[in-house]
Formats: C-alpha cells, sequence, structure tokens
C-alpha cells in the first residue's frame, strides 16, 4: 500500500508543491470510547493558553521600482536565512507559538491517539530487480521506512534489510530520497536528503555485498537516477550556488554521465553547458536497450524540449525531437527502433504515440492511444499499456496491448483512486494501489494475461469505512464555472451547520486532487468532522485547459473557487464560518494566503502550509523562476506586475482588519519554497491584524519542504494543528 500520499506527486521538474505531504494515519474505532473519556479527564486539568505578546519584528525599508511603482519590502532582511538577526526571530516566534500550543485543551490527547494509531505496519508494492524482490515496510513508528528483500528464487525466505534510512541519522532526519537499480540489478544507485534539503547526495554499491562503489555524488537537486544497463547513469544537477544554499537562485540545470567507480569530477557534461542549452530542468530516460537516451529540457515547470541521443555512437549529435515549449512529450516505453511517448501536444487530455527512432521528429509520431474527453495517464508492465482515466476526478483503467487495441475495462475494487500497474517487460504479475477518502489504501496482485486482480496486503487496522460516506457534488464558482468537490463525513452527519470542517486546496501546476485515504484526514472525521476537497482550475483533473485556466492572468479563478466553495459549505448548513478551517500546502499554501487576505471573512481558521507567499519576489529564489508558466513575474510586464500585486499575500495584508485565527507553517530548511515567504507574511500579520483571533507562526528546524520529515516530527506537527484548529472554532474538548 502507498501508505503516504502527496499533492504533488513529486514529478522532479515540478520543483514545487509536489512535495507537500498529506501524513496518515489510522484510528481503531474499538479506542474511541475510551479514548474520548481520557481526553476529557484531561482536558479538565489543562491550562487554557495564553498568547504572548508578538515578537517585535524589526523594520528595515527596501525600496523596489516596478514599472514606475515604487514597493516598500520593510522585512527583506528575514530573506539572509542563516543570519543570526534571522535565527533569533525564529527562535523568539517559535517561543511564542510553542508556549500557545502546549497549553491548548486536547493537544496532547490528540498526540498520545495519534501514536498509537500511527503505530500499525505499512508495507509497499514488491518490485523485481536483478535476483531480488524489494519492498519497503514501516513497522509504525520509525521515522522513515525500510527497504527489505528477499531471493526471487526463495520467495518463502525471511526478508532481510537492504537500506534502512533509520540509520542515516541520529535525529531521523536523513531520508532515502531515490533509488536506483543497474540493468542486471547487481549495483543501486540511490539518493539520500539531510534535513528536508532538495539537494542530494548520490551513493552507489554492490548489492550482493553491499559495498560503496567509487565516491559519493554531491550537490545534485531536482535529478533522476536513468542507468545505461551496468555501466553507469545519468543525473541533472546546478552549480553549486554563490551565497546562502538555501535561497540562492538555480536556474541552468545540467544533465551529466556517471561511469561507476570513477571520480565525480571526471563525469561527462552531457546538456546544459552553454547559454544556447540553458534550462531550468533538464533530465534523461534511457531505452531498455541502453542504445538510446531521451534528453528533455525545459525553462518552466510546463512544455519541454525533446531530445534524442545515440548512445552507441559518441559522435553522434543529438536529433530535436519536438524544438519547442508549446507541450509536453515524455518517454514511457521502448521496443527496438519504437519509442512509445505520452504527449498533449494537440491533445489537451494527453495521448500515447509511438515514434520511429529513424524519424524521431514530432510530425511523425503515431497514436497508439489516442486523446479522449477524460485526461489519460499511462503506464506500461508485462508487455502492455494501462490507461487511466480520470472521470470527474475517479479512476478508470483499460488494459492496451503495444498495437494500441484496447483490451478492456479493469474491475477496480470501488469508486476512487487506482495508482501502479507498472512493471518489468517480462513480468508475471503487477501491482497496483487502491484508495478513496474513506477507504484504506490496500495493494492488488494483478495477473494481465486473465485481467484479474486478487488482494495482495492490506493495512491490518480497526477503521470501518462502511461508517463513512462520501459524496461528490458540483457548485458554481464566480463565474458560473461548475466545480467538484468531494465531501466526506460519518454516515448520519447532520447538516445544521456545527460541524467542523476543513476545506483542503490546491488548485495549480497541473496537479490533480483525486480520492485517497488519509488517518489524520480518519480522526478528523471521527471527531465528528468534514473534509472536503474542491477540484479547482489550475490543476490537471479535466486537462491542460483546465490548468490553463487556472494560471497567470487567470490566477483569481482559482481563489473565486475556492471561496465559492467555502459559500457552499455554509450556504448547504454542512458548517458555519465560525467552524470553518481552509487549508493547503505550497501552491496551496497560496491559495489559503490569498484567500484569507481577500475575504478575511470568509472562515474562522487558516492554515497555511510552506506557501508561495511574495509573488513579486518568488522567482528570484532557488528554483522559482521555473513557476512563471504558472504565475508569470512580476518583471515581465506592468500588466502581470500589477495583476500580481493585486493577489500576493504578503503585499495585501491591511493595517486594521480581524484576520481568522492563522497558523503558518514552514521550515527552516525548505529551499524550494523558502521560509522567507512565510516569515515575512507572518511579520505582516503581526504587525497589521486588529482582531483578537492569534495569528501565529509555527517553524520546524531541521526540516524542508515536507518530503522525508520524520514520523515524530508529523505527529507533534498534526497535534499542534488540529489542536490549533479546534480551539480557535470554540472547542474546549474533544468534538464527536
Amino acid at each position: 500500500m502507498l501508505w503516504v500520499r502527496t499533492c504533488v506527486f513529486s514529478c522532479v521538474r515540478t520543483g514545487i508543491a509536489h512535495a507537500f505531504t498529506l501524513y496518515v494515519i489510522y484510528r481503531p474505532m474499538k479506542q474511541l470510547l475510551s479514548l474520548l473519556s481520557i481526553a476529557l479527564v484531561a482536558t479538565a486539568c489543562q491550562t487554557t493558553p495564553t498568547l504572548q505578546p508578538y515578537p517585535e519584528t524589526t523594520q528595515i525599508p527596501v525600496v523596489d521600482t516596478y514599472f514606475g511603482t515604487e514597493i516598500t519590502d520593510p522585512y527583506r532582511w528575514l530573506e539572509d536565512d542563516r543570519s543570526p538577526e534571522t535565527e533569533a526571530w525564529v527562535k523568539a516566534q517559535n517561543e511564542v507559538t510553542f508556549d500557545y500550543l502546549e497549553d491548548l485543551p486536547m493537544r496532547s490527547s490528540i498526540e498520545r491517539r495519534l501514536s498509537t494509531l500511527w503505530n500499525y505496519e505499512k508495507v509497499g508494492s514488491p518490485y523485481t530487480e536483478g535476483q531480488y524482490t524489494y519492498f519497503s515496510k514501516n513497522d509504525g513508528l520509525q521515522n522513515q521506512s525500510v527497504i527489505y528483500r528477499t531471493p526471487v528464487d526463495d520467495p518463502e525466505a525471511e526478508p532481510t534489510v537492504f537500506l534502512d534510512p533509520n540509520t542515516f541519522s541520529d535525529d531521523g532526519t536523513t531520508s532515502l530520497a531515490g533509488l536506483s537499480f543497474s540493468d542486471d540489478g547487481s549495483m543501486a544507485a540511490y539518493s539520500i536528503s539531510e534535513g528536508g534539503s532538495d539537494w542530494r547526495k548520490v551513493i552507489v554499491i554492490d548489492t550482493e555485498t553491499m559495498e560503496q562503489i567509487g565516491d559519493t555524488l554531491v550537490d545534485i537537486k531536482f535529478s533522476g537516477i536513468s542507468w545505461r544497463l551496468n555501466e553507469g547513469f545519468f543525473y541533472s544537477s546546478y552549480d553549486k550556488p554563490e551565497g546562502s544554499e538555501l535561497s540562492a537562485k538555480t536556474d541552468q540545470h545540467k544533465l551529466y554521465y556517471h561511469v561507476v567507480g570513477t571520480p565525480q569530477a571526471d563525469d561527462e557534461l552531457i546538456y546544459g553547458g552553454t547559454e544556447a542549452q540553458k534550462h531550468r530542468y533538464v533530465r534523461a530516460s534511457v531505452t531498455d536497450d541502453g542504445r538510446y537516451a531521451l534528453i528533455d529540457a525545459a525553462v518552466f515547470t510546463k512544455g519541454n524540449r525533446l531530445f534524442l541521443k545515440d548512445l552507441t555512437n559518441p559522435s553522434a549529435p543529438l536529433v530535436t525531437m519536438s524544438p519547442t515549449f508549446d507541450y509536453d512529450a515524455y518517454l514511457l516505453e521502448s521496443e527496438g527502433d519504437k519509442l512509445y511517448l505520452v504527449t498533449n501536444k494537440d491533445a489537451p487530455n494527453q495521448r500515447l504515440v509511438v515514434a520511429d527512432v529513424n524519424r524521431p521528429q514530432e510530425q511523425y509520431w503515431q497514436d497508439v492511444i489516442p486523446e479522449t474527453e477524460y485526461v489519460l495517464s499511462v503506464s506500461s508492465g508485462a508487455g502492455y499499456f494501462f490507461a487511466e482515466y480520470m472521470e470527474d476526478a475517479i479512476s478508470k483503467v483499460y488494459q492496451y496491448d503495444m498495437q494500441g487495441n484496447n483490451l478492456g475495462e479493469i474491475e477496480l475494487p470501488g469508486l476512487g483512486s487506482a495508482g501502479g500497474f507498472g512493471g518489468k517487460d517480462d513480468a508475471d504479475v503487477l501491482y497496483y494501489s487502491f484508495t478513496n477518502y474513506h477507504t484504506p489504501g490496500s495493494t492488488y496482485a494483478y495477473d494481465p494475461e486473465s485481467m484479474t486482480s486478487e488482494l495482495y496486503w492490506q493495512p491490518a487496522i480497526d477503521f470501518d469505512p462502511e461508517a463513512y460516506e462520501s459524496t461528490q457534488i458540483f457548485y458554481e464558482s464566480k463565474d458560473g464555472t461548475q466545480i467538484p468537490m468531494m465531501i466526506t463525513h460519518k454516515k448520519g452527519v447532520e447538516y445544521d451547520g456545527s460541524n467542523p470542517t476543513l476545506l483542503y486546496g490546491y488548485g495549480g501546476f497541473n496537479v490533480s486532487l483525486t480520492p485517497s485515504f488519509s488517518v489524520t484526514n480518519a480522526i478528523w472525521m471521527e471527531m465528528g468532522g468534514v473534509y472536503a476537497v474542491p477540484n479547482l482550475r489550475g490543476g490537471g483533473e479535466y486537462g491542460k485547459e483546465w490548468h490553463i485556466a487556472g494560471t497567470k492572468m487567470n490566477r483569481q479563478n482559482v481563489f473565486d473557487d475556492f471561496i465559492a466553495a467555502a459559500e457552499y459549505l455554509v450556504a448547504e448548513g454542512i458548517t458555519s464560518k465560525e467552524k470553518l478551517a481552509i487549508r493547503g500546502g505550497s501552491n496551496g499554501g497560496l491559495l489559503v494566503g490569498a484567500v484569507m487576505t481577500q475575504r478575511p471573512d470568509l472562515v474562522g481558521v487558516a492554515l497555511p502550509a510552506v506557501g508561495v507567499l511574495d509573488m513579486l519576489r518568488y522567482h528570484t529564489f532557488t528554483a522559482g523562476a521555473g513557476w512563471a508558466y504558472d504565475y508569470g513575474t512580476s518583471e515581465e510586464s506592468q500588466e502581470m506586475f500589477e495583476y500580481l500585486l493585486g493577489y500576493s499575500p504578503v503585499h495585501n495584508v491591511e493595517e486594521g482588519v480581524s484576520y481568522p485565527a492563522t497558523l503558518v507553517t514552514t521550515a527552516d530548511h525548505d529551499d524550494r519554497v523558502v521560509p522567507a515567504h512565510s516569515f515575512k507574511f507572518a511579520a505582516e500579520l503581526q504587525a497589521k491584524h486588529a482582531g483578537e483571533a492569534p495569528v501565529l507562526i509555527r517553524i520546524e528546524t531541521n526540516a524542508g519542504h515536507g518530503a522525508g520529515t520524520p514520523i515524530s516530527k508529523r505527529i507533534e506537527q498534526t497535534a499542534d494543528i488540529y489542536a490549533f484548529t479546534l480551539y480557535n472554532m470554540g472547542y474546549a474538548s474533544l468534538p464527536g
């Protein structure tokens, strides 16, 4: 089972929000009554939290001029994330925040419950590499999941540990960020992230002896590891930035080839060394036979050029397959001279095409699976293609042969999200996961010849999906567009305006929010809460046109969609303003920040996490300029500058306005959406907010954008967020 489900779903090239994680826990129903009783007794002994005075944030004005308009930035100094002054500010803010959080009623009860319920075994889908079958497993509260293996010729043998990331650091903050095997499985290259950073180290080992081969590769970022047979692999990185490694701008990605056993200094630069080859994201995919590499190069998070390189001829030039950034194309599968590509060229909902290496240019591509009215994603395994379509964000999967013949629909366990079906060409069994908002994710073994599934693994948890229900509704946004939203809660919940409700949104970067089970959400619902997820414009649920409808000068559509979702929940009596919280991370943090500043009267609680909040300067940090496809930049035109200024959360906090109770969350080592965004936003709120509701910032130390965060930190943060939310909705004890 996929026991952690992420929102963007971390395609490296997107480089923004897709690593923000929706963490999962499970609640045994049998313990509910006793735990509630304990919690009620415990809260009777707890003190009422006292909000200490906010730390004074020094204002040192810096003036920038955009198209004749002067903009003052009083908190520019907080961008220096490693200065003693910023470190002192972080410490002072955390002292106020944690002093408040630690005294919240329910906090300790929620944390204990989280620790108990998180403590169950989690197992990933198996996959074969060389002589072993590998899988991930977490015993329960391990900070990081462990990679185990069994011999292919002795599948009943006791699994042995292959890699244990919990041994990488004493505090669990060094995580396994990637694992890739050579063609015959005799070697593996794995990447590690330290303190949540996007900068990686790569270590190559002999999978039999477990001995390291050659040097540790360093300073690698936004990179996959693509092996060429057993010789070496491609990886990508930027030159080490000058200044702060956390926030310094990185905009020229370079593709290298590493021969196993040789020094990293000898690695060959394949692409990105000239001004003509300057791109923010570059990666390579190698065909199964090792003959060719396809290189895709992008300036923004959408749209890429595609090149073909003949690896059998060192002097062979790059052949351009697609010359523009007008669409996306990437390699899915290869068979001899045939290259199977997924693309949205002339197909906003995507299609699968085949190209011939002898004439690989885009004008010669032929359809294998044509575009339909629903968005397509494709995987391959066992000599077949598996086409997953989103029909109003619900999965339907069809099996195709290599010639593009539709062999029929695969019967799924229910309505929800299916993922997987990938594997090697000679695999006899493939695996996929299935989940929805109230069904814990399970893994199924699939026989591609008989097209039948059987349950392979499901979590041993005491949770009854039948006690809950999800309903998909469509509501009208400001401009009349119909927006789908899934609303999940206990059966029998009355719509009397009294239900504590979490409204979660994202709305960007072509990311699709499909139904998935999260135990943090399950506990919220067990307490009588409602969990609502609208599929906002800017996402990918309805293809490229839906995405474009939420980008650049259309960005307000996303905020309007979210506002209309909140208004629907109140109008229908599902909740009330006082008991409604809005939540989102990264690009979703921007969503929450923009909505709470545009409509401070809309909700009772706002929870912006690791948000992009300074829209005039986001592109000056790390790889932020690559997000301009969705956002535009303040430098490109006066019209774009004025539009960004009109909704930038940092620039739209107004003096004397009463804002919702707000808990901003970020991490001091976030080098994707740098913490300065959150620092500035919190400083503006604390200086100008007129109401009595708290506006606090919680800054996790030695952590990054979300991926690889230790379980212990996740539990603590979730307990803080839920206790803050419920208390500021008016609860002094657990609802439900």
